[in-house]
């Protein structure tokens, strides 16, 4: 059934991979998206948000065309959407810009149609869309996700992020796109290098779990890609090696990047020193960034409420960080 009135949903950004587990491993992170849709006589958008200029305002857009692959799935007919859109997570910078947004069109275009999909075939599809699950996954089931995807469907297993855990983004002022960072990598590796990460993802894991943040800084390192990445974002390589010196549990390259992310311990209130450390290494190297601390986000891609006496934008005014 149709639900004329439209639906508004909020999807958390995510990281990827941890540091050693590539394509495998997710936390989704308290930066968020915004999308409403409705049934409409023609297809019109709303764009709002410094992070949405450039993007399509007609049929190619890629929320359009993900809703659509929802109504196929599931035999509707709901060609013309009015869909509007907002959201704080940075385009092309390793926070699951992208992954946020299948995730809302897929979980929105679901809803608008009385939910005949369940969240694993929404996860299947936006895997496949994505080629991996650890961001969509993040954005979907929220707190941190280990999942695998055998080319049509995923499994994944949500972990809760350990209360004392929160996370420090440095976002360059450049785009990296997950394209070229991917060119980056070997085609093969050694074994040594494989073992090296499967003991250090499996380690992390286990940690995560089991909220043991003592053991972060063995577990977060890796060799299987962003030695090969480090090219790509001047500085990147110092700060893996020292961010531990400087009060990180550990730091990693967020997604393919460019954004650096350093896990840590609010009770040992390093903070000041840690961010200090992040755009001082990256000035060094001639390169603007900017700093948000953040927290595991614990709930994935959420229905809101319709207030049919405000607006879209009245309602996000009262969402949006300050």
């Amino acid at each position: 059934m149709i639900r004329e009135g439209g639906v508004r949903v909020k999807v958390p950004a995510s990281t990827a991979n941890l540091g050693p587990g590539f394509d495998t491993l997710g936390m989704a992170l308290s930066l968020y998206s915004w999308i409403e849709m409705k049934p409409a006589e023609t297809t019109v958008f709303h764009l709002y948000g410094d992070e949405m200029g450039g993007l399509p305002k007609d049929k190619s857009n890629l929320v359009y065309q993900v809703a659509q692959t929802v109504f196929a799935e599931a035999g509707v007919e709901l060609p013309e959407l009015d869909i509007s859109m907002y959201s704080e997570i940075p385009l092309t910078r390793g926070l699951g810009s992208s992954a946020s947004a299948i995730v809302g069109a897929l979980f929105a275009a679901n809803l608008l149609i009385g939910s005949p999909l369940d969240r694993a075939k929404l996860f299947d599809m936006a895997t496949a869309m994505e080629k991996h699950p650890d961001n969509v996954g993040a954005s979907l089931f929220g707190g941190i996700i280990t999942a695998v995807w055998d080319g049509s469907h995923a499994d994944v297993l949500r972990i809760e992020p350990p209360a004392d855990l929160e996370v420090l983004v440095a976002i360059p002022d450049f785009q990296l796109s997950t394209s070229k960072a991917r060119e980056a990598l070997p085609r093969e590796v050694s074994l040594q290098d494989a073992v090296y990460n499967v003991s250090r993802t499996s380690l992390l894991t286990a940690a995560l779990a089991a909220g043991r943040l003592d053991l972060i800084p063995a577990a977060m390192r890796d060799r299987l890609h962003q030695p090969y990445r480090a090219q790509l974002v001047p500085g990147m390589a110092r700060i893996l090696a020292e961010a531990t010196e400087h009060g990180a549990l550990g730091a990693a390259l967020s997604g393919a990047g460019p954004t650096l992310l350093a896990l840590a311990d609010r009770r040992q209130r390093t903070g000041q020193n840690l961010e200090v450390f992040l755009l001082d290494v990256l000035a060094g190297h001639g390169i603007r960034a900017r700093t948000i601390w953040l927290e595991p986000c614990t709930f994935g891609a959420m229905e809101l409420t319709m207030d049919k006496e405000g607006s879209f934008m009245d309602y996000i005014k009262g969402e949006v960080r300050t």
